[in-house]
C-alpha cells in the first residue's frame, strides 16, 4: 500500500498503574509480572517502549474501585477487577528517569482537582522530563469517584464538559503566566527573573476561578500535550477544541475514519490546523512467529476473561448498577436516561446493537467491556499484524494506534520484538526519535503564549 510522503504511524502504549491492564483478565495470565507495586516494573516497560521507538506511554486512571455493581467493591477486590490504582505522578516520574525520549502521559480529572494543582504538576513534569509530558484530560465517570472526594453525586455528562472547558482555559492561563526567558538568574545584578514577563492568570469563569501567577516558569513544551477521548457529541466538541492526541475506541476502520474526518472538519471550522489533531484507536495485538501459534495464544488469552469482569466494569463506566437486571431484560427509557457515565460508550452500544433499549447481554456483547473484544484485535504473524495496521493507516482512518496490553510486560516485549521491526521495514514507523520534545516527535507546534 502506498503512503503519502513523510507519513509515519504514531504508536502509544496504553497502561494502567494497576494489578491489571485494560483487559482485566490480564492479571490471570501466567506470564504477567506480579510486581505492579514496584517502580522497576514500570521502568522496565518504559525502557522496552523506548527501545522500540514508541512515541509515548500514557496511564489511564479512575479515582475509585469499581463498586457500582451490587453497590459493593467485593467482586472487584476478589476478582482483581482494577482493584488497585496507584497515584500516577511517582509512576511516570520513575518512567521518565529510566528513559530519555519516550513521551509520558498521566490522566487527571477536571472534576476533582483544581486548575492550579494540575497546571503546576504538569509544568513541573515537563521540566523534569525535558519536554516529554502529556495530560490525558478526563471528566471522571461515576458517583463512587464523587464520594471519594466528599461530593454527593457526579455532575451530569454535559455539565462536566462545561466545567472542563473552564478548567482548560484556567490551566492555559496559568501556563502562560510566565513568558519564555523570564528567568535571568543574574547573581551580580541580584536579579532572579524579569517581573515584566510574569503576569497573573486572573481567570474568572462560571464554575472556576484562579488568580495566579503559576509558581513554575514556562516549561519546554509551553503546554503539555493534551490527550482526549471524547466521542459523544459534547465530547467531540471538547476534543476538537482542546485535544491533540485523540485516543478513541472504534471496532472498524470505517467508524474510526468517520470520527477522524469529523474531528478534523470541526477543527478546521474553528480555525485550528486539522493536522494538529492526531487520532489513534485502541487495539490489542497478539503476534507470534506462525499463524497457528498466534491463534493458540489468542485463544488462551481470550479464555482469561470472566463474566464478573464485564459486569463490574459496565456498572462502573455507566454509573449504573447492572446487578438488578436479568441478562436478557431490556432496560427501560427511564433506566437508560439514568446512566451518567461515558455517553459515547452508551451511544456505541445502542448503535451497534440496533436497540435503543439494550439488554444486559447487549451491553456485554456490544461494549466488549471486560473482554478482549472491547478493542480491535490484530493477530497473526508479524507480517499479518502489520498488514492489518497498514490497512487502517493507509485508508487515513487513523494517525496511529494505542496499544493495550493482554499481559504485562509481554505485550510490549512481543510488539517490540516482532511487529515494530516489520513496520519499520515497510517505512510505516520511524527508526529513530526526532531530537527535542514530545511535541517535536508528534509533529505538533509549541503553543505561543496567549
Amino acid at each position: 500500500m502506498t503512503q503519502p510522503a513523510n507519513r509515519e504511524m504514531l504508536l502509544v502504549a496504553f497502561m494502567q498503574a494497576s494489578n491489571c491492564s485494560n483487559y482485566t483478565g490480564s492479571w490471570r495470565h501466567p506470564e504477567t509480572s506480579p510486581d505492579f507495586l514496584d517502580l522497576g516494573y514500570y521502568q522496565h516497560i518504559a525502557r522496552t517502549l523506548e527501545e522500540a521507538k514508541f512515541h509515548m506511554a500514557f496511564l489511564d486512571d479512575r479515582l475509585a474501585m469499581p463498586s457500582r455493581y451490587g453497590d459493593s467493591f467485593a467482586e472487584a477486590v476478589e476478582h482483581g477487577v482494577r482493584a488497585v490504582k496507584l497515584d500516577l505522578v511517582p509512576v511516570i516520574t520513575a518512567m521518565g528517569l529510566a528513559t530519555s525520549h519516550l513521551g509520558l502521559g498521566a490522566t487527571y480529572s477536571t472534576s476533582y482537582y483544581s486548575p492550579f494543582h494540575v497546571a503546576r504538576l504538569f509544568a513541573s513534569l515537563d521540566h523534569f522530563t525535558a519536554g516529554r509530558a502529556a495530560w490525558n484530560v478526563v471528566t471522571s465517570l461515576n458517583d463512587s469517584e464523587a464520594h471519594n472526594f466528599g461530593v454527593d453525586e457526579h455532575l451530569e455528562h454535559d455539565d462536566r464538559y462545561d466545567v472542563a472547558d473552564e478548567f482548560m482555559e484556567a490551566a492555559i492561563a496559568l501556563w502562560d503566566s510566565w513568558a519564555d526567558g523570564a528567568v535571568v538568574a543574574d547573581r551580580e545584578a541580584e536579579r532572579f527573573a524579569d517581573p515584566s514577563k510574569v503576569r497573573r492568570a486572573d481567570y474568572e469563569g462560571s464554575y472556576l476561578h484562579t488568580r495566579g501567577p503559576l509558581t513554575v516558569p514556562r516549561s519546554p513544551q509551553g503546554h503539555p500535550v493534551i490527550i482526549q477521548a471524547g466521542q459523544s457529541e459534547r465530547g467531540r466538541r471538547f476534543a476538537a477544541r482542546w485535544g491533540e492526541m485523540l485516543f478513541v475506541i472504534f471496532p472498524t476502520a470505517e467508524g474510526c475514519k468517520a470520527y477522524r474526518d469529523d474531528l478534523r472538519a470541526r477543527a478546521a471550522a474553528a480555525g485550528k490546523d486539522p493536522d494538529a489533531i492526531k487520532v489513534a484507536p485502541a487495539v490489542y495485538v497478539v503476534a507470534e512467529e506462525t499463524e497457528e501459534a498466534a491463534a493458540d495464544k489468542l485463544g488462551f488469552i481470550e479464555g482469561l476473561a470472566r463474566p464478573v469482569d464485564s459486569l463490574a466494569l459496565l456498572s462502573e463506566v455507566f454509573n449504573y448498577d447492572f446487578s438488578q437486571h436479568r441478562p436478557d431484560e431490556p432496560l427501560s427509557d427511564e433506566e437508560m436516561a439514568s446512566m451518567t457515565g461515558l455517553r459515547g460508550f452508551l451511544d456505541r452500544v445502542m448503535q451497534l446493537s440496533g436497540n435503543p433499549n439494550p439488554s444486559l447481554n447487549d451491553f456485554v456483547r456490544w461494549s466488549g467491556r471486560g473482554t478482549l473484544r472491547e478493542f480491535p484485535v490484530f493477530t497473526g504473524t508479524p507480517s499479518q499484524v502489520a498488514d492489518q495496521m497498514e490497512a487502517w493507516f493507509a485508508s487515513e482512518s487513523c494517525d496511529g494506534f494505542v496499544l493495550a496490553a493482554t499481559h504485562m510486560p509481554g505485550t510490549y516485549e512481543d510488539f517490540a520484538r516482532l511487529v515494530a521491526p516489520e513496520l519499520q521495514r515497510r517505512g510505516l514507523f520511524r527508526r529513530e526519535y526526532t531530537p527535542g520534545t514530545l511535541r517535536d516527535n508528534l509533529g505538533l507546534a509549541r503553543p505561543e503564549r496567549g
